[in-house]
């Protein structure tokens, strides 16, 4: 009940300057009123949706779109909030100059206040405007990414290998068939030689799949489609009745895979041949830090694994490539993960920026990095957790093409 009546005080606070902005700009009293109205309305909803609208911590859309309208009218506050008060703050010193000087005219005028309500407003207006383009159109402006990496112990066979990587689905999150059925397609256009998916199938329970399952299960690729297990599938979010109804719900999810047509890759391998040659597969199970699930093992995983095999590892955390990976003597040529999502929001600019807040919590988070002559991809995901949208960080379709040789060549 506390952290309900701090959240209002708090909201309250900023939504009062929000007011202010508003009207002191027009004196239009419908605009005044809708704007009461629309404040009441958000935050009466995600009260609801988070404290009695659906059961404990399960994430639904519902709670995703209450999550989303309060941060997008929340962001439209915070703009405004602090050039009135550093407006509110020049005008105190001005008149207390005014009063010590006993000038004949005061520094304050009405219009002046009205101008910086009126830049405020247009200021807040880009990231609120934004956050809600990002739940209208962001989360399904799914793009293709395509990245050419060479090997010079590549085998011949499988030069020109064309590998895509999908990552993150949260089957919970979505609300729009038709756009989903797009992504599929784009999927299958790719028409690659193998596809990986590197975890987050739901985001909390298998049930959540059952809607998309025909979808997902239509994904083909020559050489077929791989999976591991992300933090989100093991069902570590929610309450559970009992340790045995979490157990049950993954092996469901494991299940569902199975009948999709996936290979589940726990903590084992798996060789993709070609002319008598190969290519080792390898799948842990989730391994990240600050807190997250370390069910991943990479010996146990590559037990069958020859350290002169070429080696393509998929484990969901990007984190793990740093902490285990890369120093690893078996040299893993590829690690293909996901998890951060890219924070669903930030600058990309290619050649020019590259930026997230999430930056500040994983040193690779999205795209190509390479270290010791090995290479990983973060992929930015399929679909969206939480804020109901993406930002300037799109979801992704990942295609890399395995080429033999030097870069240079």
């Amino acid at each position: 009940m506390v952290r309900w009546i701090i959240f209002v005080l708090i909201y309250t606070l900023f939504s009062v300057y929000g007011f202010q902005a508003i009207k002191t700009v027009t004196k239009l009293s419908w605009i005044h009123y809708l704007f009461i109205a629309i404040a009441l309305v958000i935050a009466g909803n995600f009260i609801y949706q988070f404290s009695i609208g659906s059961e404990g911590r399960v994430l639904n859309p519902a709670k995703s779109y209450a999550f989303g309208f309060l941060l997008a009218f929340v962001s439209l506050n915070l703009v405004i909030v602090p050039i009135l008060i550093g407006e509110d703050i020049i005008r105190v010193f001005l008149g207390v100059y005014d009063k010590l000087f006993a000038t004949k005219e005061t520094f304050y005028l009405p219009s002046r206040r009205k101008f910086i309500s009126a830049i405020a407003l247009g200021l807040a207006a880009i990231p609120f405007g934004s956050l809600l383009y990002g739940m209208y159109k962001g989360k399904y402006r799914f793009r293709v990414l395509d990245y050419t990496l060479h090997f010079e112990d590549l085998p011949d066979a499988f030069d020109d290998y064309k590998i895509t990587q999908i990552s993150d689905i949260h089957s919970g999150s979505f609300d729009n068939r038709e756009k989903i059925e797009y992504g599929i397609d784009l999927i299958n256009q790719q028409q690659s030689d193998v596809i990986l998916f590197t975890g987050d199938m739901v985001n909390n329970k298998a049930s959540e799949m059952l809607p998309w399952k025909d979808l997902f299960g239509t994904l083909t690729a020559k050489d077929g489609v791989f999976s591991v297990l992300g933090n989100h599938d093991y069902g570590d979010y929610v309450q559970w009745e009992t340790k045995e109804a979490q157990a049950k719900n993954l092996e469901d999810l494991k299940a569902l895979q199975k009948e999709m047509g996936y290979k589940l890759l726990l903590n084992e391998s798996h060789f993709l041949e070609r002319n008598n040659q190969r290519i080792a597969l390898v799948g842990v199970e989730n391994w990240g830090k600050g807190g997250f699930k370390k069910a991943g093992d990479l010996k146990k995983a590559a037990e069958n694994v020859n350290s002169n095999d070429f080696k393509i590892l998929m484990s969901h955390d990007p984190s793990h490539w740093e902490a285990e990976v890369v120093n690893d003597n078996y040299h893993y040529h590829l690690t293909l993960s996901g998890h951060t999502h890219g924070m669903q929001f930030g600058i990309e600019i290619p050649g020019w920026v590259k930026w997230s807040p999430v930056k500040w919590r994983y040193k690779q988070w999205a795209g190509i990095y390479e270290e010791l002559g090995q290479y990983l991809n973060v992929n930015r995901g399929f679909g969206y957790l939480g804020y109901p949208g993406r930002v300037g960080i799109w979801p992704e379709v990942t295609v890399i093409t395995l080429k033999k040789g030097s870069n240079n060549a």
